[in-house]
């Protein structure tokens, strides 16, 4: 894969290029509060994610140091990756206060609204983090 020329130093820049178009934020979504990690569960996502674009995605993630693909075909979320649910939360809770038609389920907005941090080391707890091979 050719390596991403940054346009900038500028943090917002860097996020958005490494998770700022909807299909890795919902891949990472499936990945890291949904339970999914075969592609195959990726690709049963409500959003029926076409499966080039799931491919690419899935690479991206692996080059920046977000997930790792096992042996045993099943992709795992590193330290790195788990530092997003925090982030993952607050669009939840954003969305469900703007959003009259959210699925998100009422008992999750409302847990993350009374103790996000509980909430986030439960979520992580969930997760062992695979390693990542860059580092």
């Amino acid at each position: 894969m050719p390596q991403r020329r940054r346009r900038s130093d500028c943090p917002i820049h860097f996020a958005l290029e490494t998770f700022g178009d909807r299909w890795t934020l919902l891949v990472l979504r499936d990945l890291l509060l949904k339970g999914r990690s075969s592609y195959s569960e990726f690709l049963r996502a409500e959003e029926r994610i076409a499966t080039n674009i799931l491919a690419d995605r899935l690479a991206r993630l692996q080059e920046d140091g977000l997930v790792v693909h096992g042996a045993d075909g099943r992709y795992r979320p590193t330290a790195k990756a788990l530092d997003l649910l925090p982030l993952l939360v607050e669009m939840i809770v954003w969305s469900a206060t703007y959003d009259a038609d959210t699925a998100a389920p009422a008992a999750f907005t409302e847990r993350a609204r009374e103790d996000r941090e509980a909430l986030v080391a439960e979520l992580r707890a969930a997760h062992s983090p695979a390693e990542d091979p860059m580092r």
